[in-house]
Formats: C-alpha cells, structure tokens, sequence
C-alpha cells in the first residue's frame, strides 16, 4: 500500500477540504484527487461521498480512518527514530561513578571527538543511585554504573573488570604464582567497597574461614586504596583496570587466588526505554572499538 496515498486520504479528512490537503503536501488539488481515486482501487471500496464541491465519508471510509491514521503514525515515528539514530548529536551528558570517571572515560572521550568533532561532552560523577535518578530525571542520557535495574531503563553490560588480590613490590606473596585465601591469614587488608554484588560475594568468601582476614582499613575510593598499597600499608582486592599502569612498570603484583575466579566488577550501561536507546548503541559501539586489556 503506499503511504502518499495513506498521507493524502488522512490530511483530506483533517483538513476537511481537497483543497487545504494540497497546499499542506505542497501538492496541486488534482494530484490529492489521483492519490484518493488510487487508494480506493487498492482497498476496492468507495472512501467519499461526492456532491459538486462537498463530500462525506462513507461508513466504509468511517471504519478505514483510524488504521490509516495509525499506519501514518507509526511509519512516521519509524522514521523519525532512524533520523536520530543517523544524525550525531550535538551534546551527551553522560553519568558515571568515579572509577568510570577515573579509567574508562578516558579512554572514550578520544574516540568521541575523533568521531564526533562537534560533540560537547558533559560528565556527571556520583554514585549509581543518583545517576540512576538522574537520568530518570533526564538529566543525563547515559549512565555507566553498577549492576542496577529499574523497569523505565535499559540496562546492558558495557564491562566486567576482573577483580584480584594486589600486593606492593618486595612482598613474601610476589615470589608465588597463586595462593589459598586462608594463607591472607593476619595480613593487613586495605579494602575497597562499593556495595556491589561483586564485594559481598568476597564478603561471604572471608565468611568461609576459620578465622576473619585483618581488614585494617575499609575505603570506598579505588585510587585511595591503590595508593595506599603503594605506601605498603597493606594488600588489596581491586579491579584489574585501575592498576595496569602500576603493574606494568612493577610497581604492584597480581596473586592469583583460585576461589575468587570469576568475581568482577561489572560495569552497565544504562539508558531511558527507547529515547535513549539509540545514544546508548552509539557508546557501546565506540567502547568496542578499545581493547581494555591492553591499557595501562
């Protein structure tokens, strides 16, 4: 079926006149007349009741007006939403905790401006809860944050940063490749929290011991807690992510502990259900384009 005829026979009845319908499609009144005489040979019905000038819908035409209107509606909404998704938008405000702040927006404001040179970029640091109420308040259009959920948002895994035991160079643990969790033992622990799922799982890990690590310090900034491993304070449990740097040049170890396998810290992707969706695609696309692995 085609839409011009749909388009035309909507806009006749709106306009209540042949005439109104013309100059509102730019289109001369015969051409209006052609596309109604071609919608009715399509459906095999009369849609008008002529008499001279004036006109009436039949009742088949009453019964046939609100799908018309509905198939117009939602073909122009389809396109529209593809218009969006084509057109780079001139501003994204995105919201993210502070470790994404920290080791991941970094890395994807490069990618942003080289791919789009207009775009103002606005960040927004909090927790995930408030950036969650922020972008129900659209006050952000994306959010990268913990593992929430909410029924209005869309919500979809942007990374999982595996989450292992750091300790400072010169360290007894630096000579052995792995470690059981209850040889911590009385070694002092700097510990991150962040209320994530991923901690309360190491939570009930230390549960299973016959005796509680020496958690000397518990602190809900990453960097905070890096920086005092460095210090030597003590050993950490951390995201791999923020410490590449640092292990790369030596400066912090990596022990592996095989009850711990699988433990992440998963970062979502968080966007409104369906006004979002398309900036939402727009910053996944662009992550995949990093290899996270690789950075330091």
């Amino acid at each position: 079926m085609n839409i011009e005829n749909l388009e035309a026979f909507v806009y006749v009845i709106h306009f209540n006149s042949f005439n109104k319908a013309a100059d509102a499609l730019f289109l001369s009144q015969p051409s209006i007349t052609a596309r109604i005489q071609s919608l009715e040979r399509e459906l095999d019905v009369k849609l008008f009741d002529r008499e001279g000038r004036h006109f009436s819908l039949t009742d088949k035409g009453k019964q046939f007006l609100p799908y018309a209107q509905q198939v117009l509606q939602t073909y122009k909404k389809g396109k529209q939403q593809l218009r969006q998704m084509n057109a780079a938008p001139h501003e994204l405000r995105i919201g993210c905790t502070v470790s994404v702040a920290n080791y991941m927006i970094p890395e994807l404001v490069p990618l942003f401006k080289q791919k789009y040179p207009d775009l103002q970029l606005k960040l927004v640091t909090a927790s995930s809860e408030l950036i969650l109420e922020k972008l129900l308040n659209k006050e952000v259009d994306v959010g990268l944050v913990r593992n929430i959920t909410h029924p209005h948002v869309d919500s979809v895994r942007f990374y999982e940063d595996p989450i292992r035991l750091f300790v400072y160079q010169g360290h007894p643990f630096t000579s052995q490749d792995r470690i059981a969790l209850e040889e911590i033992g009385s070694e002092p622990i700097v510990f991150f929290e962040c209320g994530a799922l991923d901690w309360m799982k190491i939570h009930r890990l230390f549960d299973t011991l016959d005796r509680p690590p020496n958690i000397e310090l518990q602190l809900d900034n990453l960097e905070t807690a890096k920086k005092l491993v460095l210090k030597e304070m003590g050993i950490s449990f951390l995201p791999e992510l923020c410490v590449r740097k640092e292990v790369k040049e030596g400066l912090l170890w990596p022990v592996d502990i095989p009850s711990l396998a699988g433990i992440t810290l998963r970062t979502n992707l968080v966007s409104l259900k369906g006004e979002g969706s398309a900036l939402g695609k727009m910053v996944l696309e662009l992550s995949r384009e990093i290899d996270w692995k690789r950075k330091a």
